[in-house]
Protein backbone atom coordinates (compact mmCIF):
# COMPACT_ATOMS: atom_id res chain seq x y z
CA UNK A 1 0.00 0.00 0.00
CA UNK A 2 0.91 3.60 -1.11
CA UNK A 3 -0.16 6.76 0.18
CA UNK A 4 -1.01 9.82 -2.44
CA UNK A 5 1.76 11.05 -4.59
CA UNK A 6 2.74 14.74 -4.48
CA UNK A 7 1.34 16.91 -6.76
CA UNK A 8 4.55 18.45 -8.77
CA UNK A 9 5.32 22.34 -7.89
CA UNK A 10 4.81 22.67 -4.22
CA UNK A 11 6.99 25.63 -2.54
CA UNK A 12 8.54 25.07 0.61
CA UNK A 13 6.47 25.88 4.09
CA UNK A 14 3.39 26.87 1.78
CA UNK A 15 3.46 23.60 -0.41
CA UNK A 16 0.75 24.21 -2.92
CA UNK A 17 -1.27 26.71 -0.99
CA UNK A 18 -1.29 29.33 -3.31
CA UNK A 19 -2.03 28.09 -6.01
CA UNK A 20 -5.14 26.19 -4.14
CA UNK A 21 -6.62 29.47 -3.43
CA UNK A 22 -6.00 31.02 -6.47
CA UNK A 23 -5.52 28.43 -9.26
CA UNK A 24 -7.45 25.67 -7.58
CA UNK A 25 -8.75 24.26 -10.80
CA UNK A 26 -5.37 24.10 -13.37
CA UNK A 27 -3.47 22.93 -9.86
CA UNK A 28 -6.51 20.33 -9.08
CA UNK A 29 -6.21 18.98 -13.23
CA UNK A 30 -2.57 18.91 -12.92
CA UNK A 31 -2.22 16.32 -10.07
CA UNK A 32 -5.07 14.49 -11.98
CA UNK A 33 -3.11 14.27 -15.28
CA UNK A 34 0.41 13.20 -13.17
CA UNK A 35 -1.12 10.87 -11.07
CA UNK A 36 -4.60 9.61 -12.14
CA UNK A 37 -7.68 9.36 -9.89
CA UNK A 38 -6.04 9.88 -6.32
CA UNK A 39 -3.23 13.10 -5.65
CA UNK A 40 -1.99 14.92 -2.64
CA UNK A 41 -2.16 18.32 -1.98
CA UNK A 42 0.48 20.00 0.94
CA UNK A 43 -1.72 22.87 2.29
CA UNK A 44 0.98 24.59 4.27
CA UNK A 45 2.04 21.49 6.12
CA UNK A 46 -1.73 19.72 5.78
CA UNK A 47 -1.27 16.92 3.91
CA UNK A 48 -4.67 16.56 1.29
CA UNK A 49 -5.58 13.59 -0.84
CA UNK A 50 -8.03 14.85 -3.67
CA UNK A 51 -10.32 11.90 -4.05
CA UNK A 52 -11.85 11.76 -8.05
CA UNK A 53 -13.07 9.08 -10.03
CA UNK A 54 -15.80 6.35 -8.98
CA UNK A 55 -14.48 4.79 -6.69
CA UNK A 56 -12.74 7.29 -5.22
CA UNK A 57 -15.94 9.13 -4.45
CA UNK A 58 -17.79 6.12 -3.37
CA UNK A 59 -15.10 5.95 -0.54
CA UNK A 60 -15.62 9.43 0.52
CA UNK A 61 -19.18 9.56 0.71
CA UNK A 62 -19.54 5.83 2.14
CA UNK A 63 -16.81 6.49 4.74
CA UNK A 64 -18.03 9.70 5.96
CA UNK A 65 -19.03 9.63 9.75
CA UNK A 66 -17.22 6.61 9.69
CA UNK A 67 -13.27 6.46 9.32
CA UNK A 68 -14.19 10.15 7.69
CA UNK A 69 -14.69 13.07 10.09
CA UNK A 70 -16.97 15.78 8.75
CA UNK A 71 -17.17 17.71 11.82
CA UNK A 72 -13.10 18.47 12.22
CA UNK A 73 -12.72 19.36 8.50
CA UNK A 74 -15.50 22.51 8.87
CA UNK A 75 -14.05 23.86 12.32
CA UNK A 76 -13.50 26.97 10.30
CA UNK A 77 -17.31 27.08 9.72
CA UNK A 78 -18.09 25.80 12.68
CA UNK A 79 -15.93 29.60 14.45
CA UNK A 80 -18.92 30.75 12.37
CA UNK A 81 -22.04 29.45 13.18
CA UNK A 82 -21.14 27.44 16.20
CA UNK A 83 -21.50 22.85 16.21
CA UNK A 84 -24.88 23.00 14.58
CA UNK A 85 -26.67 20.88 11.67
CA UNK A 86 -23.56 19.31 9.62
CA UNK A 87 -20.80 21.34 11.65
CA UNK A 88 -21.47 18.82 15.01
CA UNK A 89 -21.24 15.78 15.71
CA UNK A 90 -22.97 12.83 13.83
CA UNK A 91 -25.57 12.46 16.84
CA UNK A 92 -25.91 16.15 16.76
CA UNK A 93 -26.27 16.02 13.15
CA UNK A 94 -28.90 13.34 13.05
CA UNK A 95 -30.95 14.98 15.71
CA UNK A 96 -31.22 18.44 13.57
CA UNK A 97 -32.25 17.07 10.39
CA UNK A 98 -35.88 17.01 11.07
CA UNK A 99 -35.69 20.92 11.11
CA UNK A 100 -34.29 21.37 8.21
CA UNK A 101 -36.18 18.61 6.71
CA UNK A 102 -39.19 20.57 8.01
CA UNK A 103 -37.76 24.44 6.35
CA UNK A 104 -37.23 22.46 2.94
CA UNK A 105 -41.14 20.73 3.05
CA UNK A 106 -42.74 20.06 -0.10
CA UNK A 107 -45.30 22.78 1.30
CA UNK A 108 -42.80 25.14 2.58
CA UNK A 109 -41.31 25.30 -1.17
CA UNK A 110 -44.46 26.19 -2.59
CA UNK A 111 -44.64 28.69 -0.10
CA UNK A 112 -41.22 30.01 -0.84
CA UNK A 113 -41.48 29.72 -4.67
CA UNK A 114 -44.26 32.51 -4.43
CA UNK A 115 -41.96 35.04 -2.25
CA UNK A 116 -39.11 34.26 -4.75
CA UNK A 117 -41.56 35.52 -7.57
CA UNK A 118 -42.56 38.35 -6.13
CA UNK A 119 -39.02 39.39 -4.82
CA UNK A 120 -37.64 38.66 -8.34
CA UNK A 121 -40.49 40.67 -9.93
CA UNK A 122 -39.76 43.58 -7.61
CA UNK A 123 -36.55 43.30 -8.92
CA UNK A 124 -36.80 43.75 -12.79
CA UNK A 125 -39.59 46.32 -12.14
CA UNK A 126 -36.91 48.85 -10.70
CA UNK A 127 -34.59 47.87 -13.22
CA UNK A 128 -36.85 50.32 -15.63
CA UNK A 129 -36.65 49.73 -19.31
CA UNK A 130 -32.67 49.99 -20.24
CA UNK A 131 -29.87 50.22 -18.37
CA UNK A 132 -26.48 48.49 -17.15
CA UNK A 133 -25.67 46.42 -13.94
CA UNK A 134 -22.43 44.24 -12.70
CA UNK A 135 -24.58 41.03 -12.45
CA UNK A 136 -22.35 38.92 -9.15
CA UNK A 137 -22.86 42.78 -7.04
CA UNK A 138 -26.69 42.48 -8.44
CA UNK A 139 -27.07 38.63 -7.73
CA UNK A 140 -25.92 38.91 -4.22
CA UNK A 141 -28.43 41.37 -3.42
CA UNK A 142 -31.11 39.88 -4.42
CA UNK A 143 -30.79 36.46 -2.96
CA UNK A 144 -29.54 38.02 -0.14
CA UNK A 145 -33.20 39.48 0.11
CA UNK A 146 -35.00 36.08 -0.69
CA UNK A 147 -33.33 33.98 1.91
CA UNK A 148 -33.92 37.07 4.20
CA UNK A 149 -38.27 37.13 3.27
CA UNK A 150 -38.17 33.45 2.60
CA UNK A 151 -36.75 32.51 6.07
CA UNK A 152 -37.83 35.18 8.63
CA UNK A 153 -40.61 36.73 6.80
CA UNK A 154 -41.27 40.52 5.23
CA UNK A 155 -41.79 42.18 9.17
CA UNK A 156 -38.62 41.09 10.40
CA UNK A 157 -36.56 41.63 7.10
CA UNK A 158 -37.87 44.82 6.68
CA UNK A 159 -36.66 45.74 9.96
CA UNK A 160 -33.02 44.15 10.05
CA UNK A 161 -31.50 47.22 8.06
CA UNK A 162 -28.36 47.23 5.70
CA UNK A 163 -25.73 46.80 8.54
CA UNK A 164 -27.13 42.56 9.12
CA UNK A 165 -26.00 41.68 5.64
CA UNK A 166 -22.52 43.97 6.20
CA UNK A 167 -22.16 41.41 8.87
CA UNK A 168 -22.46 39.06 6.73
CA UNK A 169 -19.73 40.36 4.15
CA UNK A 170 -17.08 39.97 7.27
CA UNK A 171 -18.39 36.43 7.99
CA UNK A 172 -17.99 35.60 3.98
CA UNK A 173 -14.35 37.34 4.29
CA UNK A 174 -13.27 34.94 7.07
CA UNK A 175 -13.84 31.70 5.64
CA UNK A 176 -10.24 29.67 5.43
CA UNK A 177 -10.12 25.92 5.59
CA UNK A 178 -6.49 26.57 5.64
CA UNK A 179 -5.32 28.84 8.88
CA UNK A 180 -6.68 27.81 12.54
CA UNK A 181 -9.66 29.59 13.09
CA UNK A 182 -8.68 30.71 16.72
CA UNK A 183 -5.39 33.16 15.42
CA UNK A 184 -6.05 36.21 16.25
CA UNK A 185 -5.53 37.51 12.28
CA UNK A 186 -7.40 40.64 11.77
CA UNK A 187 -10.12 39.19 9.48
CA UNK A 188 -10.87 36.51 12.17
CA UNK A 189 -11.43 39.02 14.75
CA UNK A 190 -13.44 41.16 12.27
CA UNK A 191 -15.35 37.52 12.18
CA UNK A 192 -16.14 37.01 15.75
CA UNK A 193 -17.45 41.13 16.06
CA UNK A 194 -19.85 40.28 13.11
CA UNK A 195 -20.98 36.92 14.82
CA UNK A 196 -21.78 38.96 18.30
CA UNK A 197 -23.58 41.65 16.39
CA UNK A 198 -25.60 38.58 14.64
CA UNK A 199 -26.31 36.70 17.44
CA UNK A 200 -27.29 39.65 19.42
CA UNK A 201 -29.75 40.90 16.44
CA UNK A 202 -31.69 37.44 16.68
CA UNK A 203 -31.56 36.33 20.31
CA UNK A 204 -34.30 38.73 21.15
CA UNK A 205 -37.16 37.86 17.87
CA UNK A 206 -36.69 34.38 18.70
CA UNK A 207 -37.66 35.06 22.82
CA UNK A 208 -40.38 37.19 21.28
CA UNK A 209 -41.47 34.72 19.06
CA UNK A 210 -41.60 31.96 21.44
CA UNK A 211 -43.81 34.09 23.58
CA UNK A 212 -45.94 35.50 20.27
CA UNK A 213 -46.13 33.15 17.73
CA UNK A 214 -47.57 34.61 14.19
CA UNK A 215 -48.13 33.02 11.05
CA UNK A 216 -44.61 33.42 9.03
CA UNK A 217 -41.74 31.38 7.68
CA UNK A 218 -39.59 32.39 11.13
CA UNK A 219 -42.64 30.42 13.46
CA UNK A 220 -41.83 27.53 11.21
CA UNK A 221 -38.23 27.35 12.43
CA UNK A 222 -38.89 28.88 16.28
CA UNK A 223 -41.58 25.79 16.66
CA UNK A 224 -39.38 23.06 14.73
CA UNK A 225 -38.63 20.00 17.07
CA UNK A 226 -36.02 17.96 16.61
CA UNK A 227 -35.75 13.80 16.27
CA UNK A 228 -35.69 13.34 20.04
CA UNK A 229 -39.00 15.72 20.14
CA UNK A 230 -37.77 18.22 21.85
CA UNK A 231 -37.48 22.29 20.73
CA UNK A 232 -34.11 23.62 20.21
CA UNK A 233 -32.41 25.53 22.15
CA UNK A 234 -32.25 29.59 21.22
CA UNK A 235 -29.14 29.44 20.96
CA UNK A 236 -29.59 26.40 18.79
CA UNK A 237 -32.32 27.93 16.84
CA UNK A 238 -29.89 31.61 15.93
CA UNK A 239 -27.01 29.48 15.10
CA UNK A 240 -29.33 27.97 12.47
CA UNK A 241 -30.60 30.85 11.28
CA UNK A 242 -27.31 32.24 10.68
CA UNK A 243 -25.91 29.31 8.96
CA UNK A 244 -29.44 29.06 6.83
CA UNK A 245 -29.11 32.83 5.46
CA UNK A 246 -25.52 32.79 4.65
CA UNK A 247 -25.75 29.62 2.76
CA UNK A 248 -29.07 30.96 1.36
CA UNK A 249 -26.72 33.75 -0.30
CA UNK A 250 -23.25 32.89 -0.37
CA UNK A 251 -23.56 30.03 -2.61
CA UNK A 252 -26.50 30.93 -4.78
CA UNK A 253 -25.34 34.52 -5.64
CA UNK A 254 -22.57 33.21 -7.53
CA UNK A 255 -24.14 30.35 -9.91
CA UNK A 256 -27.03 32.60 -9.95
CA UNK A 257 -24.60 35.06 -12.11
CA UNK A 258 -23.05 32.69 -13.89
CA UNK A 259 -26.15 31.19 -15.29
CA UNK A 260 -27.36 34.64 -16.71
CA UNK A 261 -23.76 34.98 -18.02
CA UNK A 262 -23.35 32.01 -19.48
CA UNK A 263 -27.07 32.29 -21.38
CA UNK A 264 -26.07 35.13 -22.96
CA UNK A 265 -22.59 33.79 -23.72
CA UNK A 266 -25.11 31.09 -25.95
CA UNK A 267 -26.86 32.75 -27.92
CA UNK A 268 -28.28 29.58 -29.69
CA UNK A 269 -29.57 27.81 -26.30
CA UNK A 270 -30.63 31.32 -25.32
CA UNK A 271 -33.31 30.98 -28.03
CA UNK A 272 -34.70 27.65 -26.94
CA UNK A 273 -34.64 29.29 -23.67
CA UNK A 274 -36.58 32.40 -24.65
CA UNK A 275 -39.16 30.04 -26.66
CA UNK A 276 -40.43 27.99 -24.11
CA UNK A 277 -40.18 31.44 -21.74
CA UNK A 278 -42.63 32.71 -23.89
CA UNK A 279 -44.56 30.11 -24.24
CA UNK A 280 -45.11 29.51 -20.60
CA UNK A 281 -45.07 32.88 -19.10
CA UNK A 282 -47.06 35.50 -19.29
CA UNK A 283 -47.20 38.69 -17.22
CA UNK A 284 -50.25 37.75 -15.61
CA UNK A 285 -49.41 34.42 -14.65
CA UNK A 286 -45.84 34.98 -13.74
CA UNK A 287 -44.50 31.12 -12.43
CA UNK A 288 -46.26 29.04 -10.47
CA UNK A 289 -45.18 25.43 -9.48
CA UNK A 290 -46.83 23.43 -12.45
CA UNK A 291 -44.76 26.81 -14.93
CA UNK A 292 -41.62 26.23 -12.93
CA UNK A 293 -41.95 22.07 -13.58
CA UNK A 294 -42.07 22.28 -17.24
CA UNK A 295 -39.41 25.06 -17.58
CA UNK A 296 -36.95 22.16 -18.42
CA UNK A 297 -34.21 24.20 -21.26
CA UNK A 298 -34.21 26.84 -18.16
CA UNK A 299 -33.60 23.66 -15.47
CA UNK A 300 -31.01 22.31 -17.67
CA UNK A 301 -29.05 25.64 -18.05
CA UNK A 302 -28.96 25.85 -14.34
CA UNK A 303 -27.52 22.15 -14.29
CA UNK A 304 -25.17 22.82 -16.73
CA UNK A 305 -23.91 25.93 -15.27
CA UNK A 306 -23.95 24.25 -11.85
CA UNK A 307 -21.55 21.76 -13.53
CA UNK A 308 -19.07 24.15 -15.00
CA UNK A 309 -19.13 26.88 -12.21
CA UNK A 310 -19.63 25.36 -8.72
CA UNK A 311 -19.61 28.05 -6.03
CA UNK A 312 -18.76 24.94 -3.79
CA UNK A 313 -16.09 23.59 -5.77
CA UNK A 314 -14.48 21.09 -3.41
CA UNK A 315 -16.07 19.44 -0.17
CA UNK A 316 -13.65 18.34 2.86
CA UNK A 317 -13.25 15.68 5.55
CA UNK A 318 -10.64 14.53 7.86
CA UNK A 319 -9.38 10.90 8.19
CA UNK A 320 -9.51 9.68 11.65
CA UNK A 321 -8.21 5.97 10.37
CA UNK A 322 -6.35 4.76 7.58
CA UNK A 323 -8.92 4.84 4.39
CA UNK A 324 -8.00 2.24 2.37
CA UNK A 325 -9.02 2.63 -1.66
CA UNK A 326 -7.64 0.42 -3.81
CA UNK A 327 -4.19 0.42 -3.96
CA UNK A 328 -3.80 3.97 -2.13
CA UNK A 329 -4.04 4.12 1.43
CA UNK A 330 -5.05 7.70 3.02
CA UNK A 331 -3.34 7.79 6.28
CA UNK A 332 -4.71 9.19 9.27
CA UNK A 333 -4.20 12.49 9.85
CA UNK A 334 -4.50 13.65 6.34
CA UNK A 335 -7.99 15.28 4.94
CA UNK A 336 -9.77 14.39 1.91
CA UNK A 337 -11.49 16.27 -0.67
CA UNK A 338 -13.28 15.98 -3.91
CA UNK A 339 -12.93 17.90 -6.71
CA UNK A 340 -15.14 19.08 -9.29
CA UNK A 341 -12.50 20.77 -11.63
CA UNK A 342 -11.92 16.81 -12.37
CA UNK A 343 -14.95 14.90 -11.94
CA UNK A 344 -17.13 17.46 -13.89
CA UNK A 345 -15.03 17.37 -16.90
CA UNK A 346 -14.29 13.79 -17.79
CA UNK A 347 -14.35 12.76 -20.90
CA UNK A 348 -16.01 9.39 -20.18
CA UNK A 349 -18.85 10.86 -18.30
CA UNK A 350 -19.30 13.98 -20.11
CA UNK A 351 -19.80 14.81 -23.80
CA UNK A 352 -16.95 17.38 -24.90
CA UNK A 353 -16.89 18.50 -21.42
CA UNK A 354 -15.39 21.71 -21.59
CA UNK A 355 -18.06 23.32 -24.00
CA UNK A 356 -21.26 24.27 -22.70
CA UNK A 357 -24.15 22.20 -23.21
CA UNK A 358 -27.02 21.96 -21.01
CA UNK A 359 -28.84 19.55 -23.23
CA UNK A 360 -25.87 16.93 -21.39
CA UNK A 361 -28.63 16.89 -18.74
CA UNK A 362 -32.12 15.57 -21.13
CA UNK A 363 -33.81 12.80 -20.51
CA UNK A 364 -32.10 11.72 -23.42
CA UNK A 365 -28.99 12.01 -22.74
CA UNK A 366 -28.88 11.88 -18.98
CA UNK A 367 -24.87 11.99 -18.84
CA UNK A 368 -25.53 13.33 -14.96
CA UNK A 369 -26.68 9.72 -14.44
CA UNK A 370 -24.17 7.67 -16.01
CA UNK A 371 -21.94 7.56 -13.08
CA UNK A 372 -23.44 8.27 -9.20
CA UNK A 373 -22.06 11.56 -7.70
CA UNK A 374 -21.26 12.01 -11.28
CA UNK A 375 -22.36 16.25 -10.30
CA UNK A 376 -21.07 17.20 -7.00
CA UNK A 377 -22.00 20.92 -6.41
CA UNK A 378 -24.67 19.66 -3.68
CA UNK A 379 -22.66 17.59 -2.13
CA UNK A 380 -23.20 13.66 -1.89
CA UNK A 381 -24.52 10.74 0.74
CA UNK A 382 -26.72 11.44 4.02
CA UNK A 383 -24.82 15.45 4.23
CA UNK A 384 -26.61 16.10 0.63
CA UNK A 385 -27.50 19.93 1.22
CA UNK A 386 -30.79 20.23 2.13
CA UNK A 387 -31.33 23.52 0.25
CA UNK A 388 -30.48 22.16 -3.20
CA UNK A 389 -34.24 22.46 -4.60
CA UNK A 390 -34.41 25.61 -2.66
CA UNK A 391 -31.27 26.97 -4.78
CA UNK A 392 -32.27 25.56 -7.89
CA UNK A 393 -35.61 26.79 -7.70
CA UNK A 394 -34.30 30.52 -7.41
CA UNK A 395 -31.76 30.45 -9.64
CA UNK A 396 -34.68 29.03 -12.72
CA UNK A 397 -36.94 31.31 -11.67
CA UNK A 398 -34.60 34.43 -11.58
CA UNK A 399 -33.11 33.14 -15.34
CA UNK A 400 -36.69 32.71 -16.59
CA UNK A 401 -38.11 35.97 -15.44
CA UNK A 402 -35.37 38.30 -16.31
CA UNK A 403 -34.65 37.02 -19.71
CA UNK A 404 -38.68 36.99 -20.43
CA UNK A 405 -38.59 41.08 -19.66
CA UNK A 406 -34.51 42.21 -21.25
CA UNK A 407 -32.36 41.33 -23.92
CA UNK A 408 -28.80 41.47 -22.55
CA UNK A 409 -25.53 41.79 -23.42
CA UNK A 410 -22.10 41.61 -21.50
CA UNK A 411 -20.01 44.60 -21.92
CA UNK A 412 -17.17 44.00 -19.74
CA UNK A 413 -13.70 42.83 -20.49
CA UNK A 414 -12.42 39.26 -19.65
CA UNK A 415 -14.59 36.93 -17.86
CA UNK A 416 -12.84 34.47 -14.92
CA UNK A 417 -13.42 32.75 -11.76
CA UNK A 418 -13.01 34.77 -8.57
CA UNK A 419 -12.17 33.00 -5.86
CA UNK A 420 -10.52 33.22 -2.24
CA UNK A 421 -10.84 30.37 0.52
CA UNK A 422 -14.92 30.57 0.33
CA UNK A 423 -17.33 30.79 -2.67
CA UNK A 424 -16.30 31.45 -5.70
CA UNK A 425 -18.11 33.68 -8.64
CA UNK A 426 -17.44 35.48 -11.58
CA UNK A 427 -15.40 38.50 -11.46
CA UNK A 428 -16.74 42.12 -12.20
CA UNK A 429 -18.81 41.77 -15.13
CA UNK A 430 -21.14 44.42 -16.67
CA UNK A 431 -24.20 43.71 -18.51
CA UNK A 432 -26.49 45.63 -20.82
CA UNK A 433 -30.04 45.14 -20.68
CA UNK A 434 -33.09 46.66 -22.15
CA UNK A 435 -36.30 45.72 -22.69
CA UNK A 436 -37.38 43.32 -25.08
CA UNK A 437 -39.80 44.18 -28.08
CA UNK A 438 -42.93 42.13 -28.18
Amino acid sequence: MKSPQMVSGGLPVLGHLIDFVTKQDQLLQKGAKEYGAIFGLNLMGQKVAVLTGPEAKNAFFTETDRTLNMEEAYEFLAAIFGKVAFLADHQTYQNHRPILHALFSRSQMAVYLDVIVEVVSRWLDNLGEEGEMEIAGEMIELVQEVAGRCFLGDEIYENLGNRFWLAYNDLSKALDPVLPPTWPLPKFIRRDKAKAYLSNVLHPLVWERRANPKDDPFQLLVEAKMKDGSLPSEETIVQLLMALLFAGHETTAGQAAWTIIQLVQNPDYLKIVRAEIDELITAADAIDHNTLRDLKYVSMAVDETSRMYPSAETIMRTVEEDLVIGEITVPAGWMVQTATAVDHFREDLFDNPQEYDPLRFSPERKEDRKEKHAILSFGGGLHKCAGMNFANMEMAIIAALLFERYELEIISGELKVQRGLGSSRPSKTMLRYRIRET
